[in-house]
């Protein structure tokens, strides 16, 4: 496996542009192993973030220094993607937790017969949410953590569940 290591210089103030960056490096996924120093692995669904972390650096009159990498023995290369998939498995147990959480305000609106159409669709707009959020966690996810599986069956329990809860909404107007 091939890595892309950025070496990220960006002035301290005015700080919006640090922030900028450091937001758009978390949103991509980047892996931070030093100060001003994070990895992705060189394969395309990296591409356009590691391109947008640029010009978000040059618009704060920074720099990115963009090198190619591999571990140069087996361990170091294991160590990185080891490193990488943590970070993916903690993003894959928070989508997990918000999956829970979708599930439990299901519940928590079948418990107290509120069966309208601006919940049904605040709860639609939740499942988008969790549909957009997987799909970005899968593509950064290029090494498969272990919870990526489970992740796709909440997903699909929450689609369910939006199923039945829209069933019982339309039974509940359709009966005024």
């Amino acid at each position: 496996m091939r890595w892309l290591v950025l070496v990220v210089r960006v002035p301290a103030e005015p700080s919006r542009h640090r922030v900028a960056v450091w937001r758009e490096l978390r949103r991509v996924g980047a892996l931070q192993i030093g100060q001003g120093v994070w990895v992705v692995p060189d394969v395309p669904v990296f591409a356009d973030g590691v391109t947008r972390v640029i010009a978000l650096a040059r618009r704060g009159e920074g720099e990115v220094l963009v090198l190619d990498a591999a571990g140069r023995e087996e361990p170091d290369a294991a160590r990185l993607e080891g490193l990488f998939t943590a970070e993916r498995s903690e993003e894959w147990a928070e989508f997990l937790a918000d999956c829970a959480g979708f599930d439990a305000e299901i519940d928590k609106e079948i418990a107290k017969g509120k069966f309208t159409m601006a919940e049904l669709e605040e709860e639609e707009q939740s499942l988008e949410r969790l549909r957009r959020w997987h799909r970005d966690i899968k593509a950064r996810d290029v090494f498969g953590a272990p919870a990526a599986p489970e992740a796709i069956g909440q997903l699909e329990h929450c689609a369910d569940r939006l199923a039945d809860y829209t069933e019982r909404v339309f039974q509940a107007l359709h009966q005024m």
